[in-house]
């Protein structure tokens, strides 16, 4: 009375699944210098975690007696797993199987595990390889016909994004549905040399009359720039260290709070380069990534997005083991002004910080928006505002440090001037509607026209203008909380984490 041969067929099955596209194709894509999917889940979370869902699902070959020949497995690999002992939803494309086209797909697959991540309330990680379950020509001759495009289960895509942290590695070539299930992430990796992402291949565009390659077609070093991906690395191994990395900042899901970790840099720890890091020079650069270094957690500055819209930093950090989400100026590029794609990124990591509740910390150096012909043919004031709105809107604790510039709209987008003002200046703040050297000329016009000595009564105007300038004056009428020495920032900035995260019910 025993299950026995029923036993014996599900673990020959098994292993027929574990074959994925056989050991010819597996090789190939290890000739490829990738990873073979089963490979990437492995790299990717706790050892011994796994435990895969669906693992038999694919296409049965028998006898004319109905007995098993073999087992083509579907291409979608997933399960629940463990990453730094927290639970997942991790899934890997199998590009060993049809490329990962829709005829050797099992489209309940894909949805059951989308579902898994929101019913759960547990983050997602998609490790991408192909069209992703996306559309092949071959899938007319398998249904006889052809279809209006559709992709069912994409509301559990959109849903995921509203409700838990969602990771994409992009791990090869990737088009079509596979293009934008790496999109539909909250944080999104490229191996360079290895990965590109397009809408439509090289062969299709060429039948528009363009000529290209994948790599000049959709490369990592278009689109870790343009702003469709967030971050290049250079192998699978990186993607998941920094995959690993990015969850550990955030909740499992919204309505849950992210972990503090044990901190064993002083919240009191002083950094005395911070009373000389700001020249004198009002358009001289300075490192602010060495500021973050300087008042964070020693290590902890986890930065997302470096390499688009460079005149913001976004990254992680933590304060005393406090997380929390870091909105910085960087003065060594466009002088740290923003233009259309800065302000795109700014709107995006803010709404992010607030969706999944971490604290936001603005260190400001902003000189305004980018102003000329290109920045206007852009679009950046539309952009501009939209960052601004989403500043105006969050609504976790923020902190904002005036390091040195602040001026116009975007001056005005440090913070909520509606609500209690969480700031601080540095003794190199520097602010106004417009900066003084460029509006000088414009509002003393006529009277520097009719001075005798128009060159020396410019210079009488700057010299007195700049005594109004001082950051003191505007703290004398309370237009700025508080000045504080540089050194200090570390200390009140984890004192305004411990109070950010009583705040947030920790």
């Amino acid at each position: 009375m025993s299950w026995d041969k029923e036993i014996e067929e599900l673990r020959a099955r098994e292993t027929m699944a574990e074959a994925m596209g056989g050991a010819e194709k597996v090789e190939r894509q290890h000739s490829r210098g990738k990873l073979d999917a089963r490979a990437r889940i492995a790299g990717l979370v706790d050892a011994g975690s796994f435990r895969e869902v669906g693992k038999i699902a694919g296409k049965g070959s028998y006898d004319a007696e109905g007995n098993l020949l073999g087992l083509a497995a579907s291409n979608l690999i997933f399960g629940r797993a463990n990453i730094e002992g927290r639970p997942v939803v991790a899934s890997a494309d199998d590009f060993t199987v049809r490329g990962g086209a829709a005829d050797a797909a099992i489209r309940r697959k894909f949805e059951q595990c989308e579902a898994m991540a929101h019913t759960l309330k547990i983050p997602l990680i998609r490790m991408i390889d192909g069209t992703g379950g996306g559309g092949s020509v071959k899938t007319l001759e398998t249904i006889g016909a052809t279809y209006v495009p559709a992709v069912p289960g994409w509301s559990d895509v959109i849903r995921n994004l509203e409700s838990v942290p969602v990771v994409a590695l992009s791990l090869g070539p990737t088009a079509g549905l596979g293009a934008a299930r790496v999109v539909a992430s909250h944080y999104s990796i490229m191996v360079k040399g290895l990965s590109q992402l397009f809408a439509a291949g090289p062969a299709v565009v060429e039948a528009i009359g363009e000529k290209s390659d994948k790599e000049s077609l959709g490369g990592s070093e278009i689109h870790t720039r343009n702003g469709v991906v967030d971050e290049e690395v250079a192998s699978e191994a990186e993607a998941f260290a920094r995959a690993r990395r990015f969850l550990s900042y955030l909740p499992s899901a919204v309505g849950q709070l992210a972990a503090r970790t044990p901190c064993s840099d002083p919240a009191d720890r002083r950094e005395e380069a911070l009373i000389s890091t700001v020249p004198r020079g009002a358009f001289e650069a300075y490192s602010m990534r060495k500021v973050l270094e300087a008042v964070f957690d020693s290590g902890s500055v986890f930065e997302m997005g470096r390499m688009w819209g460079r005149a913001a930093i976004t990254a992680f950090a933590r304060l005393d083991g406090w997380p929390v989400a870091v909105l910085a100026s960087d003065p060594s590029f466009l002088g740290g002004s923003w233009e259309a794609k800065t302000s795109e990124k700014a709107e995006r990591f803010i709404k992010l910080a607030d969706q999944f509740r971490l604290p936001v910390v603005h260190m400001v150096d902003n000189p305004g928006f980018m102003i000329g012909n290109a920045a206007e043919v852009a679009g950046t004031i539309r952009y501009g505002v939209n960052a601004m709105n989403a500043i105006y809107k969050a609504t976790v604790p923020l902190a904002c440090v005036v390091v040195r510039k602040a001026y116009g709209i975007a001056g005005s987008a440090m913070s909520n001037a509606d609500a209690f003002q969480y700031r601080f200046a540095w003794p190199s703040g520097d602010w106004g509607s417009l900066p003084i050297e460029g509006g000088i000329e414009v509002a003393y016009k006529s009277e520097i026209e009719a001075a005798e000595d128009g060159p020396a009564h410019l210079a009488a105007i700057r010299v007195r203008l700049n005594k109004l300038r001082s950051p003191f004056r505007t703290a004398e009428i309370f237009g700025i909380e508080d000045i504080i020495d540089p050194r200090d920032t570390r200390p009140l900035l984890c004192e305004f984490a411990e109070l950010a995260w009583k705040g947030l019910g920790a």
